[in-house]
């Protein structure tokens, strides 16, 4: 299961950071990102939301106002530059109250507290639940070739293609890094622009590189802090 998420905020630097975090959770799906409470309104009507990442201080309408006037009220992240806000937010039964900018380990503190309360809503063991994937069927030489997750070390970007290696041999198929990311499931995480690490097979790290085996494979500049936070 997917969460699905909104997010509202008038600054398209403070969505796309959201966007950057979000990106790095496989359980969670951005449905949409918004620039005003006028533009979520139409998603909420059409969509089934989760979870709303929703600024403050927006013009035209506050978001504790528009989220104060939603019939059907999802979990929300309020998000702000301004402690001010911080009791009205709050008294809304909001998740969190996250102040910008937003690092990647505030943001994951805010999804765990979220995760937490969805949990003690959540089925009972005795309700049947669907199977998660443990494999993917990839192209090579003509042919659907199975690969298991847990066999794969780490995936390598070639421009239009991949590498996939895995314990005992390496695939090459035809795939952009950013869309095989998507089908990827939570043990995996994307540490550079042209590198995807399974953390299970992670036997050492810095804050440069990360080490697998006998593989050294670098940390981008724009990963680090998400990394950072997602293994310590």
């Amino acid at each position: 299961m997917k969460y699905k998420c909104l997010i509202i905020d008038d600054e398209e630097l403070a969505r796309e950071l959201i966007e950057t975090h979000l990106s790095q959770l496989g359980d969670f799906e951005l449905i949409a990102s918004c620039s005003s409470a006028i533009e979520a309104s139409k998603v909420l009507q059409e969509k089934t939301i989760d979870l709303l990442f929703l600024d403050i201080e927006m013009p035209v309408l506050k978001g504790t106002d528009f989220f104060n006037n939603l019939m059907h009220k999802p979990r929300v992240i309020f998000t702000t530059a301004y402690r001010d806000y911080a009791i009205e937010g709050f008294e809304l039964n909001a998740v969190d109250y996250i102040l910008k900018p937003i690092t990647f380990q505030r943001f994951f503190k805010a999804i765990e507290k979220f995760r937490t309360l969805q949990q003690s809503i959540s089925p009972t063991p005795t309700d049947i639940s669907e199977p998660k994937e443990t494999f993917i069927y990839i192209r090579k030489d003509r042919k659907q070739v199975k690969v298991y997750f847990e066999a794969i070390l780490y995936i390598e970007s070639l421009k239009d293609y991949i590498k996939i290696h895995t314990d005992e041999k390496t695939h090459i198929t035809k795939y952009s890094i950013s869309a095989f990311e998507k089908k990827l499931d939570d043990r995996f995480i994307r540490v550079h622009r042209s590198y995807i690490v399974n953390k299970d097979k992670i036997t050492a790290y810095t804050k440069n590189d990360i080490e697998i085996g006998q593989m050294e494979i670098p940390i981008g500049e724009n990963f680090r802090d998400n990394i950072t936070a997602f293994l310590t």
